[in-house]
């Protein structure tokens, strides 16, 4: 079985890869003569093409030699190689519109789509993804563009450090006043962006400390969706009610925002579910937050300021608080600066891989390996040009009637 490791073709580029050239070469050498191993070139990968020959991977221009494809982010449309397995986040599971092109060519094209999104075990939970490292780089985008905004500080951006020791390191010439920082989210990414909080020394206080205490140093909070969250009938909350039926809730995170002035915002949302608040309400003198890290960044959605996806060249841009509307980034006094770049592990491509390709080679190359993989299975969006059972719900949204 040949797989190939796809030269990423989305812009704005991602310097990430699935595997390492170590892991490569130790997964080509476990799985001789079951599995070979290809990459294919690339000028911008974290990862350079001779680091992957050194390890004695071949490089090759043309990968479509391979059966099986594994790559980062979504693949461009006219990069699809027709009659093969493709890996990669595809971003269709939300009925996505901008991606309805992309699956609508996926079925034309009778590739299978595997999207790491859904690779779960048994019980339900995730086994590969880049959360943890979206969280540490989304939560020191926070403070770089707290930084940016009031002038107290300046730190190198996260893609000019080497490595998370630098980044780190980075942090701590930072002096803080005593601000309240919101940490919404307990997943993969909420402790990622928790790391970073800790590592600075940061107090971490309860719900109810943040809301009824003064504090003369920094102090943050990590909020569950029970935190934040209250039936529309009575203000309670049953978790499971919560993820079942979320649109029997409504946000209280309004007492919340009252008090804080930076939002790291950790939270997988379904669509259903309330948003955190309603854009109307920035413009409220009680609406205290200035900075939001959007680290999700879904787009208009759980956090309705995210306007738009920013990028690593173009990290911030601010949001009026009168009409809702963009504005460039620090050019308003009042303002709510919001940092959304929709690929934040790329700004440390080498950890992020190193993490990335450590899951899968645990959990996904043995599953090649194994006739019918149940992992496999409930990853497979696409087969044989037709939507697989789990995702028939996607058959409206690829005719374009939603």
């Amino acid at each position: 079985m040949k797989i190939g490791i796809i030269r990423e073709g989305k812009n704005p580029p991602d310097k990430r890869a699935p595997f390492s050239p170590e892991q490569l070469k130790s997964l080509s050498e476990k799985y001789a003569g079951e599995l070979q191993f290809y990459v294919e070139s690339s000028p911008i990968r974290g990862f350079s093409d001779d680091e992957y020959q050194e390890a004695g991977i071949e490089v090759l221009e043309d990968i479509s030699g391979c059966d099986i494809l594994f790559g980062v982010k979504e693949v461009p449309i006219d990069n699809l190689i027709p009659n093969k397995t493709y890996f990669f986040f595809s971003h269709t599971i939300k009925k996505q519109p901008y991606n309805r092109k992309l699956l609508q060519e996926i079925l034309e094209k009778n590739i299978r789509l595997i999207d790491y999104e859904v690779l779960t075990d048994e019980t339900g939970n995730r086994v590969v993804a880049f959360g943890r490292w979206a969280g540490v780089v989304g939560a020191y985008n926070a403070f770089w563009t707290y930084g940016q905004k009031t002038d107290l500080f300046h730190i190198k951006r996260a893609f000019e450090c080497f490595d998370l020791k630098e980044l780190k390191t980075e942090l701590q010439k930072i002096q803080l006043p005593p601000v309240r920082i919101i940490l919404t989210g307990t997943g993969r990414v909420g402790k990622g962006a928790k790391e970073i909080l800790d590592s600075m020394n940061i107090r971490q206080v309860s719900p109810e400390e943040f809301l009824n205490q003064y504090f003369e140093e920094p102090v943050y909070v990590q909020l569950d969706v029970g935190d934040y969250n209250g039936r529309k009938t009575d203000g309670g909350f049953d978790k499971q009610e919560f993820y079942d039926n979320p649109s029997l809730y409504e946000s209280h995170f309004s007492k919340y925002a009252e008090q804080g002035e930076i939002l790291i915002g950790a939270v997988f949302w379904d669509p259903k579910a309330p948003q955190l608040f309603q854009l109307n309400e920035i413009s409220s003198p009680d609406f205290s937050i200035s900075v939001i890290a959007d680290i999700t960044c879904d787009i208009n959605g759980y956090i309705p300021t995210t306007l738009r996806p920013s990028t690593i060249a173009s990290p911030v841009f601010d949001v009026d608080r009168d009409s809702g509307q963009e504005l460039p980034a620090f050019g308003k006094q009042n303002s709510i600066s919001m940092m959304a770049i929709d690929n934040l592990p790329c700004e440390l491509p080498r950890e992020a891989t190193q993490d990335f390709g450590s899951q899968l080679s645990e959990w996904i190359i043995p599953a090649l390996l194994e006739e019918n993989s149940p992992i496999l299975e409930r990853a497979t969006i696409a087969r044989d040009g037709d939507l697989t059972l789990e995702y028939m719900y996607l058959t409206d949204y690829v005719k374009g009637n939603e």
